[in-house]
């Protein structure tokens, strides 16, 4: 399993592809919003001979989801994140209005997610923890096989999630970490949704939000 990780939008949010050597791949929180950022995508894709199989978020705040409706249209795939983030995705346009970002309004997701559902591509798959808190149903992204966590905005490194957007709870949030990533492996490589990966066990030596 590879991941190939861009950095999209005026918020710098990370988007994932996560493919095998099947070439069947996952786009994960479908961030592009210029022009020139869906190009960017969409050459890799081409370029790799990828074939996407499955739209997933971790969580749906404006920034995660402003390729979304790009990706839908161009891959023919259902939009699939947790049921508890379908008001976000409501309400993208009027969010991105207090960031002074332009959102056109996106269509509510097709399917749902939920803990315990396994993501499955090619010859790989990923499975959904609930991780809520920095969003009101937050999800990450397990593969056991490999030690990866697609953990969208729960876990950055030396940081956590803001919680201070509707639906947040920083009780939520780091008993969330605590309780179900923190005990992962220690080597587990996190992919976060801004800034750099870490490792689950560096975060829990160094996080101040956490130690």
């Amino acid at each position: 399993m590879q991941i190939k990780k861009f950095t999209f939008n005026p918020v710098q949010e990370n988007t994932f592809v996560v493919f095998d050597e099947t070439n069947e791949c996952v786009i994960i929180d479908a961030g592009c919003y210029f022009e020139n950022e869906r190009q960017e995508l969409d050459r890799f894709i081409s370029e790799k001979q990828l074939k996407p199989v499955r739209l997933i978020n971790t969580h749906c705040h404006f920034d995660h989801i402003m390729g979304v409706t790009h990706c839908r249209a161009k891959y023919h795939l259902q939009f699939e994140t947790h049921p508890d983030e379908a008001i976000l995705v409501e309400q993208a346009a009027e969010h991105g209005d207090l960031f002074a970002i332009p959102v056109e309004p996106i269509d509510a997701p097709d399917a749902f997610l939920k803990e315990g559902d396994r993501i499955t591509f090619g010859n790989s798959f990923l499975e959904v923890i609930e991780a809520p808190g920095h969003s009101p149903g937050g999800v990450v992204f397990f593969n056991p096989e490999q030690k990866i966590l697609i953990a969208g905005d729960v876990l950055f490194y030396g940081s956590i999630g803001r919680t201070d957007l509707p639906g947040g709870s920083f009780e939520k949030l780091t008993d969330n970490i605590k309780t179900k990533l923190l005990i992962l492996p220690t080597e587990t490589v996190v992919y976060c949704g801004h800034g750099p990966e870490t490792t689950i066990g560096f975060e829990k030596k160094n996080n101040p939000f956490l130690t």
